[in-house]
């Protein structure tokens, strides 16, 4: 009787044995079974950065989207100075000099038309990035300064005070000193034809007399006006100024 328990209990015993290792022998052959390519795959899906980012997504994900900034620098039109200087409407370059940069004129700038040129200068005053700056700057300065500037000059003053005027309330302090230097530039070259056009620029002066650091400048740039001036005008102005200058 207990020879037969014993041999039914040993039966039992092996019989699970059994069931297990045909369990271990099939997991095994499926996990042989499976192709390398499929290995790979599953290898890449769960070790991947992106994978992981994937099943488990970070909140600035969803915060910042990978879209292009339609406000981004690379995004923005080139401004209208920037674009004429690249086609090689602007008949100048910049000249890298050891001490100090210079312009280098296509032809003398004496035989070129101002029409339109010195507004298109001026309005590059308002540039804010290298070499624009400088050479809307020393341009606009270098063409007053050749001979029959004023005859040139004079006849665009209902246009290029505008312009001269945009740049005089730019929220840029170097664009304001910008305008304010070709101000005074223009004043000494057209003398009291820049009376009848003041009018339009002062105030712009007068709010930069807040910022302490222009008061100096402003002060300096109304006397020149008066000046070559010379008219009532510029020097009830320029009194007004100068008392709240104080």
């Amino acid at each position: 009787m207990q020879k037969s328990e014993c041999h039914g209990g040993l039966q039992l015993r092996n019989r699970g044995a059994g069931n297990c290792d045909q369990r271990a022998s099939s997991s095994a052959q499926m996990k042989q079974g499976r192709t390398p390519a499929q290995q790979g795959k599953s290898s890449s899906a769960t070790g991947s950065p992106e994978s992981a980012r994937k099943l488990h997504p970070r909140p600035s994900d969803k915060l910042n989207p990978k879209t292009i900034n339609p406000f981004g620098e690379q995004s923005r039109a080139p401004s209208a100075f920037a674009a004429i200087y690249s086609k090689g409407g602007i008949p100048c370059r910049l000249m890298h000099g050891s001490v100090k940069h210079t312009l280098q004129w296509e032809c003398p700038p004496e035989n070129l038309p101002f029409d339109p040129l010195l507004i298109t200068l001026a309005d590059g005053l308002r540039e804010t990035k290298h070499p624009y700056t400088f050479v809307s700057k020393e341009g606009f300065r270098e063409l007053l300064l050749v001979p029959g500037a004023p005859e040139k000059a004079v006849p665009l003053l209902p246009r290029l005070v505008p312009v001269l005027k945009a740049a005089l309330v730019h929220l840029d302090d170097d664009v304001f000193a910008r305008g304010l230097n070709a101000l005074v530039q223009l004043s000494v070259v057209v003398g009291p034809s820049l009376n009848d056009h003041l009018k339009h620029l002062l105030t712009s002066l007068s709010k930069r007399l807040r910022d302490k650091k222009f008061k100096e400048p402003i002060t300096s740039a109304l006397q020149k006006l008066e000046q070559h001036g010379g008219s009532p005008q510029v020097v009830t102005w320029s009194w007004y100024f100068h008392q709240r200058a104080r």
